[in-house]
């Protein structure tokens, strides 16, 4: 590795990966822990209490924020409700990273940023511990992830010197971290909340949260520093750079992309709300009838994807290693249309269980592995594909801001998921399935048809010569596997 003036250097690296995605991996995982146990148990917390009358008084802000939303919508039940506000909720947890990347970007740098982040965030989970502190803590995290999450994926980036090839096998490795984290969060806490209270489930994702922001603190020093950090540290400015032809065409590259990423995200979070409903009130969850009759809880159903997402992500990179040598491997945007169109198979398979369940029955808890299993595939070949290739193509001197807008395609995607997941209650089961499970499929065909004129624009990015830089160290040369 050489440093900036071309200097050797000595690399700490675990694995073949520098030291620092170690300690980033374990950051993301202690923050995703923390999302991810609040959402496993958000549906269940407002359908079973928060909603329910002697609890919904003391919220403060509910009229309002429920007379808007019935402006709009209409008349909700408390279930509708729930599902419109964790779609908004989620969707603008993936809006605010746009604005928390500029911020990074021309301010306060990746570092400060992040850290500001996990505080607000924790913040808010401690604050969801009090029913009258509901919304107040929705808004904290929504403003702390804002400034958390593209700098912290940013950071994996900046690990990695112009042209090494070891950058989208990063990103999928970070993508590991993240699913451990949403792998423990429902066990924890999800078995908490409906065991002991849903406020204790939150607890704990604040505490998880906390741990994460306190080893970040740790690890700071072993981090490259980012752009404004160093020219702070050299008491240096740096003159403005003019985005040239070839950067506004990477841009425009990502850009055409968001639209149809964001239906995928659509169907993706149905997880979260009509899934969830569906393991509670549609399953059976007899582990083994007449052999073994514990009862799964059904917070669990949560853990399934981001478990498989572990599992999978090595058959995945071998499978497009083993394509690689024999130069069959997908491209990048190919690879996001095959994404949509797992996801689409997963509901229709949700639906040919509706139907063999019939209207009244339970499905065996045992149809949601198959379910998750392609759906996992789908969310492989899509969402850590759609971050390296952010990395890859975006100009270094708005890499962050880039970041932050790739992920308006889950703001997108999120809130008009719960305009969706309100359809559930009113619609045959089957049908809800099949109507989700055709979003998807349109955006795959949407995305292959931008495979050929965007992949030489792909193509012509990653050859571009770059200034060397800690944190110019996002392009790859070569086209080689994650």
């Amino acid at each position: 590795m050489a440093d900036t003036n071309g200097a050797a250097t000595t690399e700490r690296t675990v694995f073949g990966h520098p030291i620092g995605l170690t300690y980033l991996f374990s950051t993301e995982m202690a923050e995703r822990f923390s999302y991810y146990g609040m959402a496993a148990i958000f549906m269940y917390y407002l359908t079973e209490q928060l909603l329910l009358p002697g609890h919904v008084e003391h919220v403060i802000g509910y009229s309002l924020i429920k007379s808007a939303f019935e402006s709009v919508l209409g008349p909700l039940s408390p279930t509708q409700m729930a599902a419109d506000l964790f779609g908004l909720y989620t969707g603008l947890v993936y809006l605010t990273p746009f604005f928390g990347g500029l911020i990074a970007d021309r301010y306060w740098g990746q570092r400060y940023t992040v850290i500001l982040g996990g505080v607000l965030m924790a913040a808010g989970q401690f604050a969801l511990t009090q029913d009258s502190l509901f919304f107040i803590g929705l808004l904290l995290m929504i403003i702390g992830n804002g400034f958390f999450k593209p700098n912290i994926s940013t950071q994996v980036g900046n690990l990695y010197k112009a042209g090494d090839s070891r950058i989208d096998r990063a990103y999928s490795i970070f993508y590991v971290g993240i699913n451990i984290g949403a792998m423990l969060a429902p066990l924890v806490c999800g078995t908490l909340g409906e065991e002991v209270g849903w406020h204790w489930g939150f607890f704990a994702a604040g505490v998880g949260l906390t741990l994460g922001v306190l080893l970040y603190l740790f690890v700071l020093r072993a981090l490259p520093p980012d752009r404004v950090a160093r020219l702070k540290a050299e008491k240096q400015t740096e003159p403005p750079k003019k985005l040239t032809s070839q950067d506004w065409k990477a841009i425009l590259s990502i850009v055409v992309l968001c639209l149809p990423v964001s239906f995928f995200w659509m169907a993706y979070q149905q997880q979260s709300i009509t899934i969830a409903l569906w393991a509670r009130d549609f399953t059976s969850r007899t582990f083994i009838p007449g052999v073994a009759d514990f009862q799964i809880p059904y917070t669990w159903s949560q853990s399934i994807n981001p478990f498989m997402i572990f599992a999978f992500t090595p058959l995945v990179i071998w499978l497009w290693a083993r394509q690689a040598r024999k130069r069959r491997e997908p491209s990048t945007v190919l690879k996001m249309a095959y994404g949509c169109f797992f996801l689409a198979i997963s509901y229709v398979l949700m639906a040919g269980v509706a139907v063999l369940a019939g209207p009244h029955g339970q499905a065996s808890w045992a149809w949601l592995v198959p379910f998750f299993a392609i759906y996992t595939v789908g969310e492989l070949y899509l969402s850590p594909i759609g971050l390296a290739l952010v990395a890859r193509l975006a100009p270094p001197q708005v890499l962050s801001m880039m970041m932050g807008f790739w992920f308006i395609t889950n703001f997108v995607g999120y809130t008009l998921a719960g305009v969706l997941g309100s359809l559930w209650t009113t619609m045959d089961k089957s049908h809800f399935f099949l109507l989700t499970a055709a979003i998807p499929a349109a955006a795959g065909a949407v995305i292959w048809l931008f495979d050929r004129p965007t992949r030489p624009i792909i193509e012509q990015r990653t050859k571009l010569p770059l200034t060397p830089g800690p944190d110019l160290a996002t392009e790859k040369v070569s086209s080689g596997h994650p």
